[in-house]
C-alpha cells in the first residue's frame, strides 16, 4: 500500500464528495537488510498492514549501530515511530537518551535463552527482542579445510584473511570488539594489532563483508552460526560454514522500540505486539536467517539442525557497555592504524 492523494471530485450540484481518509502511515527505521526483496521486511509488510489498515514505511540505514547514530541526530525531530535493529549492546545507551518509550507488552512468551539473557538489562520495559544469534566466523570449507579453533588461534596462530564491520556502524562489528575484550582483556589491543594485517577490509554494514565473501575476497567473514542455514536451505550447498570457537560466542539479540515522539502511538504500540506474534516471528528463519524471539511450536527449518551448538554463551551485561563503548572504538581505530 503506498500512499494517495484522494481527489475530490466535483458534482452537478457544485458539493464536494466526502475524500476518503488516507491510510495511516507508521514509520520504522531498521537496517537495510531487513527491508530487502530477501529480508523479512515484505512478509512483516504485507501482513501488519493486512492486519492495521495502515502503510508500513520502512526507512533503512547500513546497520544497527546506524539507527541508534540517526535517531541521536535527528532527536525529538525524528520521523520515526518504531527504530528496529538495536541489538543488546546499544539498547541501554539509546535508553538513556530519553528518545525511547516502554512499550507496555507482556514478553513471557519469548524463548527462554532470550528472557534469560535479557533479565541481565534494565531496558526489558523499552526493548521487544525479535530475533536472536550467536556470532561466529563463517569460512568456506573448499579453500579453508581446517579453520581455526578459537578466537585466540584466529588471532595468534592462524595466517587465514578476513573480512569484518566496523564497530562504529555495525551490530556485528561491535559485537566482535566486544568478543574480543571477552576473549583478551587489556590486552585486546595488542590482540587487534596482531590481527589487522589478515583483515582484507572492514565494511560499513554485514551485507557488504558477506557479499565479498561469497565473491571469494576472504576465506572467512564475521557472521553468524545460522549463516550457513541459508546456503543449506536455498542453494542446496554445505561448503559454508561455521567454526566453532572454544572460548565460546557472543550473542546477539536484536529488538525494536517506540520512541517517545511518535505521533502514531496507538500504532507503534500495535507494531510492537505484532512483532511477537506468528506471522512475524515465522518469517525470522529463513528470511532473517535468525533464531526467533518466539520458539516456534512446530520448530526450526531442518537446515537448523545442522547449525553447531556453542560450549559457551558470551554476553557482558548491557548497561555496563556506554560507559566504555567510545574507549574500545578509540583503542580499535589505534590499533587499525598502526
Amino acid at each position: 500500500m503506498r500512499r494517495f492523494i484522494q481527489a475530490f471530485l466535483v458534482v452537478s450540484s457544485a458539493v464536494l464528495a466526502p475524500a476518503a481518509a488516507a491510510a495511516e502511515t507508521l514509520t520504522v527505521y531498521t537496517y537495510n537488510s531487513f527491508f530487502s526483496e530477501w529480508g523479512p521486511g515484505p512478509v512483516v509488510e504485507r501482513a501488519f498492514e493486512a492486519e492495521c489498515g495502515c502503510d508500513l514505511e520502512f526507512v533503512g540505514v547500513d546497520d544497527g549501530v546506524a539507527i541508534l547514530s540517526r535517531l541521536r541526530l535527528e532527536g525529538a525531530r525524528t520521523r520515526a515511530d518504531v527504530v528496529l535493529g538495536l541489538d543488546m549492546n546499544l539498547v541501554s545507551e539509546a535508553a538513556a537518551t530519553g528518545l525511547l518509550a516502554p512499550h507496555g507488552l507482556d514478553l513471557s512468551a519469548v524463548d527462554p535463552m532470550v528472557g534469560s539473557a535479557m533479565a541481565t538489562s534494565l531496558v526489558g520495559e523499552i526493548f521487544v527482542p525479535y530475533d536472536w544469534g550467536y556470532f561466529a566466523f563463517v569460512y568456506d570449507s573448499e579453500s579453508l579445510p581446517t579453520p581455526p579453533e578459537s578466537l585466540r588461534a584466529l588471532v595468534e596462530d592462524s595466517e587465514v584473511e578476513i573480512l569484518i564491520q566496523d564497530p562504529r556502524t555495525s551490530t556485528p562489528g561491535l559485537g566482535l570488539l566486544l568478543w574480543m575484550r571477552q576473549v583478551f582483556g587489556a590486552e585486546a589491543a595488542d590482540a587487534w594489532e596482531k590481527l589487522r594485517p589478515r583483515i582484507v577490509t572492514v565494511t560499513s554494514g554485514w551485507s557488504e563483508a558477506y557479499g565479498l565473501f561469497l565473491e571469494g575476497e576472504a576465506p572467512m567473514v564475521l557472521s553468524y552460526t545460522t549463516s550457513p542455514a541459508y546456503h543449506l536451505t536455498v542453494d542446496g550447498e554445505d561448503r559454508y560454514r561455521a567454526a566453532p570457537f572454544e572460548e565460546g560466542h557472543y550473542v546477539q539479540i536484536e529488538g525494536a522500540a517506540k520512541t517517545a515522539t511518535t505521533d502514531q502511538p496507538d500504532l507503534a504500540d500495535r507494531f510492537l505486539a505484532f512483532i511477537l506474534t506468528p506471522p512475524f516471528q515465522g518469517a525470522i528463519p529463513t528470511t532473517n536467517w535468525m533464531y526467533p524471539a518466539v520458539a516456534p511450536e512446530d520448530g526450526l527449518p531442518p537446515a537448523f539442525d545442522s547449525l553447531i551448538e556453542p560450549s559457551r554463551m558470551l554476553l557482558p551485561a548491557p548497561v555496563a557497555i556506554p560507559d566504555k563503548r567510545g574507549a574500545w572504538v578509540e583503542e580499535w581505530l589505534a590499533a587499525m592504524s598502526r
